[in-house]
C-alpha cells in the first residue's frame, strides 16, 4: 500500500517544476486571497465587477495557452516560454499595490494572467515530456500538489501580515513580489529540458494534417472540460461568501487556506490513483463532489457550513485538475502536446469567463445561495454529458 505514495521514481526536474509552481502560488495567493475584499472594500467594486474581472483574467490565461502551446510545439522548446511567463507574472505584482481603481486592477490581473497563459501549456507539456508514461498521473498530481501547497501558504502569510500590519493590504501586495521572482529564478536554474521526443524537422502545428492527429477522444475531453469549468466558477466567490457570513476581516484569507490544504493533500494520491483506474470514473466522482460542495455552500449560514463546502471544494479540485491534464496528455501525440493543452485551455477559458460573469450577475441579483445552486446545475449537466457522450476508453 505504501508503494502507492512513492515518488522517488519521478525525475528531479518534475520536483523542481513543482517547487516553481509552489513559489509562484505563494506570490499569487497572497494577493488573490485579499483582492476581492480590496476591490469591494477599498475601491467600491460590485460582486459583478469582481466576477467579470476575475473571469476575464482567468479566461485570458487559458486562451493565451493555445498560442504558447502552439509556439512550444513549433519551436520544439518548452522551458524558455515557461521562464518568460513566470517572469512576467512576477513583475506585474507591484501593479496591485499601486492600484487606485477597478480598471487598474483589471489591467494588473490581465497582465498577470497573460504570464500564466504563456507559461501554462509549455510547462504542462514539459511535465508530460519528462514523466515516464506509467507515472504520468503521479507526475501531474505531484506538481499540482506542490502548486497547491503554495496556494495555502500564501493566504497564511497574508493572514499573519494582516495582523502584523493592521490590515495594510497594499503593503502585503509588495511582499508578494519576492516569491514570484524566486519562482522564475528556480525554473531558469533548476529545470533541465529533455531532448525533443520527436523529429527535429517540425511543421506549424495548426495545419489540417497536424490537427487530424488529435484523436476523437481528445475532443471529448475538451468538451467535458468546458462543461465542468462552467460548474466551478472563480474562487473569489468563496472569499465573498466568507465576508457575507461575517468572518472577521483578517481571517478571511483562511478560506483559501482551508480549501487549498485539502486540495494539496489530495492531489498527489488521486494522481497516483489515476494511473490505476478509469479516468472517466474518477472524473465522475470529482464532479459529484463539486455538486455536494455547491449545495453545501448554497445552504451555509455560519462557519461550519462554509468549512464543509470548502473541504468538498478542495477535494473536487484534487480529484479533477491533475486528472484532466493527464487525460489530455494521454490522448495527444507527443509532438502536439503543447497545442493540445492550448486548445483545451482556450475552450475552458471561454467557459471560465461565462461562469464567473454569470456567478457575479446572479450574486448581485439573487444572492449567494442562487449562485452556488446555478453552479450545481452546471455540474449536473457536465456529469450527464460525461455519462452520455464520453467513450469508456477515455
Amino acid at each position: 500500500m505504501l508503494s502507492a505514495f512513492r515518488t522517488h521514481a519521478l525525475p528531479r526536474s518534475i520536483w523542481m517544476l513543482g517547487f516553481v509552481s509552489l513559489l509562484m502560488d505563494v506570490s499569487s495567493e497572497m494577493i488573490h486571497s485579499l483582492l476581492p475584499l480590496f476591490m469591494v472594500g477599498s475601491l467600491g467594486a460590485s460582486a459583478l465587477a469582481v466576477g467579470l474581472i476575475d473571469g476575464l483574467a482567468e479566461a485570458t490565461a487559458l486562451i493565451v495557452k493555445i498560442f504558447s502551446g502552439v509556439l512550444a510545439d513549433w519551436w520544439g522548446k518548452r522551458k524558455p516560454l515557461a521562464v518568460f511567463g513566470y517572469s512576467l507574472g512576477a513583475f506585474t505584482k507591484p501593479l496591485f499595490a499601486l492600484a487606485t481603481s477597478s480598471s487598474w486592477i483589471l489591467t494588473a490581473r490581465l497582465l498577470d494572467r497573460l504570464g500564466k497563459g504563456i507559461r501554462g501549456a509549455p510547462r504542462d507539456a514539459l511535465v508530460a515530456d519528462l514523466a515516464p508514461p506509467e507515472l504520468r498521473g503521479a507526475a501531474f498530481g505531484l506538481r499540482q500538489s506542490l502548486d497547491t501547497v503554495g496556494a495555502f501558504l500564501g493566504p497564511i502569510l497574508a493572514v499573519v501580515l494582516m495582523f502584523a500590519w493592521e490590515n495594510d493590504m497594499r503593503r502585503i501586495f509588495w511582499v508578494a513580489v519576492i516569491p514570484g521572482l524566486a519562482a522564475a529564478l528556480l525554473l531558469f536554474l533548476g529545470v533541465k529540458e529533455p531532448e525533443a521526443p520527436h523529429s527535429s524537422k517540425r511543421s506549424f502545428p495548426l495545419t489540417r494534417t497536424n490537427l487530424k492527429q488529435l484523436p476523437r477522444g481528445y475532443w471529448y475531453v475538451v468538451v467535458i472540460g468546458a462543461l465542468f469549468t462552467l460548474a466551478r466558477f472563480s474562487e473569489a466567490f468563496l472569499v465573498l461568501l466568507a465576508a457575507e457570513l461575517k468572518v472577521p476581516l483578517p481571517l478571511i484569507p483562511l478560506v483559501m487556506v482551508a480549501m487549498n490544504l485539502v486540495y494539496a493533500a489530495s492531489a498527489y494520491p488521486f494522481g497516483k490513483l489515476a494511473d490505476r483506474m478509469s479516468h472517466r470514473s474518477l472524473l465522475a466522482l470529482g464532479i459529484g463532489v463539486l455538486l455536494l460542495a455547491d449545495i453545501s455552500l448554497a445552504q451555509a449560514t455560519q462557519g461550519l457550513g462554509l468549512l464543509l463546502g470548502l473541504i468538498l471544494w478542495g477535494l473536487h479540485m484534487g480529484l479533477t485538475q491533475g486528472l484532466l491534464a493527464t487525460m489530455v496528455a494521454d490522448q495527444a501525440p507527443a509532438q502536439l502536446r503543447g497545442t493540445a493543452y492550448g486548445f483545451f485551455n482556450l475552450v475552458s477559458g471561454l467557459s471560465m469567463l461565462v461562469a464567473s460573469g454569470t456567478a457575479g450577475w446572479v450574486w448581485d441579483g439573487w444572492g449567494h445561495a442562487a449562485t452556488f445552486y446555478v453552479g450545481a446545475g452546471f455540474g449536473l449537466l457536465s456529469l450527464l454529458a460525461l455519462g452520455l457522450l464520453t467513450p469508456r476508453k477515455v
